[in-house]
């Protein structure tokens, strides 16, 4: 199996409300979101790639347009954005597009990351 990964970077708020009042991601805050796409394909196509990486730029406008310096509970409708919700948020849109997709991962911070892989 062939694998290729992509990053998108954006930045943005969210709110995680069914937390405790002193938690602290029950209050307004924002990370500096990272976003991993994965594609894979058991043979290559005839330009020997799983796919062009320059065909992902829809995603990339995707999330610069809706997600970037966004507040994310406003963006997405629910109460509870969390890095394991944009993942399969992000997967669903991607593998709409691209069938290819085989994961997505998001990072919150630099040390952690949540994955939505079927």
């Amino acid at each position: 199996m062939f694998r290729i990964t992509k990053e998108f970077h954006f930045s943005a708020s969210h709110r995680l409300t069914t937390l405790p009042a002193d938690h602290q991601c029950g209050r307004l805050h924002g990370h500096n979101y990272v976003v991993e796409v994965e594609l894979s394909a058991a043979t290559l196509n005839s330009h020997g790639f799983v796919r062009d990486y320059h065909e992902l730029a829809p995603l990339k406008s995707y999330i610069d347009e809706s997600f970037d310096h966004r507040h994310l509970n406003e963006v997405l409708g629910h109460d509870q954005v969390t890095a394991e919700c944009l993942a399969k948020h992000f997967y669903d849109w991607c593998k709409d597009r691209l069938p290819e997709t085989s994961a997505v991962r998001v990072s919150e911070t630099p040390k952690t990351w949540a994955e939505y892989r079927p």
